[in-house]
Formats: C-alpha cells, sequence, structure tokens
C-alpha cells in the first residue's frame, strides 16, 4: 500500500494482531519485520485520522509522521515531538498502556503543548 492511501480498520487491527501475545508479555519478540508494519501502519493511521503538521510522532527506528491540526514546522526540530519505542507505542495504539502512565514512566517523551495524544489513544479500531 502506498504511503498516501488511506488505511482501512481492517488492515490496521491485521498488522497489530501478530504482535499481541508479544505485548502481553506471552512470547517472545516477533522478527522486527512484523514490528515495524505494526508501528508503521498504526502510527501512519492514527496520522490520517488527526492530519495536520504540528506534532512529530516519532518510534525509531520504525517511523516518524507528522499530525494534529496547527501550526506547521518548516525547519529544524519541531516544537512538538512525541517519541517513544515500538512496543511502548503499540502498548498505546491497542490501549494495554495509557498515555499519563506512559509519559509519567519516561517511556513517551513528549515536549509542546500540542503534544499530548492522550485523546486519540487508543485507536478506535484496536480498542
Amino acid at each position: 500500500m502506498a504511503r498516501n492511501e488511506p488505511i482501512p480498520a481492517g488492515e490496521l487491527r491485521a498488522a497489530v494482531d501478530p504482535v499481541r501475545a508479544w505485548l502481553a508479555g506471552q512470547v517472545e519478540q516477533p522478527p522486527r519485520s512484523v514490528v515495524g508494519a505494526a508501528v508503521r501502519t498504526t502510527a501512519r493511521w492514527l496520522a490520517q485520522q488527526v492530519p495536520g503538521r504540528s506534532v512529530e510522532l516519532r518510534v525509531p527506528p520504525h517511523v516518524a509522521v507528522q499530525l494534529v491540526p496547527g501550526p506547521r514546522h518548516t525547519r529544524g526540530t519541531p516544537p512538538n515531538v512525541v517519541e517513544t519505542d515500538a512496543a511502548t507505542w503499540l502498548r498505546l495504539a491497542t490501549g494495554a498502556l495509557d498515555w499519563s502512565t506512559a509519559v509519567a514512566d519516561g517511556r513517551v517523551s513528549a515536549s509542546g503543548n500540542r503534544a499530548d495524544l492522550s485523546a486519540h489513544l487508543p485507536l478506535s479500531p484496536l480498542r
């Protein structure tokens, strides 16, 4: 699927289902390609739902997307950045972890006044 084509909810669930047991601590981490596909699909799906360019969501090394309406940045580091690891992002996306806990525990770095994604998580088709 091309980056700019809409991601259907069924495809979103299909990308996440192979990592659910890992996120629950029941199995070893799946191959990087499987984790990466789940991360990219969920981040891009969120960017479709909350379009904009005022916040940059980074889940290295898998994806960086811009989302949330508001002022757009054009150079350098954006003023609103959310960064986390793959497992934390996927737990947030599926509802296995809540935003405030992840931020309080330091599992999510959220800088800027628009960087609070709690209103958009978990992703509605994954609840």
